[in-house]
């Protein structure tokens, strides 16, 4: 996942996934969710640290939020639920909306580092575990990695669907993927 984060503006080098045709479900699925990936990554592309954190809806969302909040889901679902140790992640009990908050002293950097790893750690997971194998949710029910694959695509995919419209508030661009 190849991001270069400048001063002025994020940039991001992007390689159009293609889910594979006739590949078999485990890297179609894998295939999936790194293309939603891609798409968090392309959503940011020129826009600098102001426009990225600029609150567009009365809820207060913004772009860096919804990807901090991606990256801390893509620890928990695949790491922590299958027994892997984490960094520390931004949930809190108290403050069901942590974790989509990007705090003052949070950088550009700092987040799109944090996803960047969540995502590595997450493929390690994806990369050991068979598709039937269990793990534990934080709710305390068993699932399995193709639960987890299933769950984590939809979630990227819904939080892609608002970054197109909260993108396209920021500055007018649309589009689902890079052509």
């Amino acid at each position: 996942m190849p991001v270069s984060v400048s001063v002025r503006a994020v940039t991001v080098r992007v390689m159009t996934i293609r889910v594979p045709f006739t590949g078999d479900e485990k890297e179609s699925l894998q295939a999936s969710l790194d293309r939603h990936r891609e798409v968090v990554l392309w959503k940011l592309d020129g826009l600098d640290d102001e426009r990225l954190r600029r609150p567009m809806t009365p809820s207060g969302t913004n772009l860096l939020g919804l990807v901090k909040h991606l990256a801390a889901n893509e620890y928990a679902w695949f790491c922590q639920t299958f027994g892997r140790e984490t960094e520390p992640l931004p949930f809190d009990d108290a403050d069901p909306d942590a974790d989509l908050r990007v705090e003052p002293g949070e950088s550009t950097a700092d987040v799109l580092a944090f996803y960047a790893r969540a995502c590595a750690e997450s493929d390690k997971v994806i990369a050991e575990v068979g598709l039937e194998d269990r793990g534990t949710a934080w709710f305390g029910e068993a699932v399995t990695m193709r639960w987890a694959l299933i769950h984590m695509i939809e979630e990227t995919a819904r939080h892609t669907g608002h970054m197109d419209i909260v993108r396209e508030l920021v500055d007018g661009a649309t589009g689902d993927h890079r052509d």
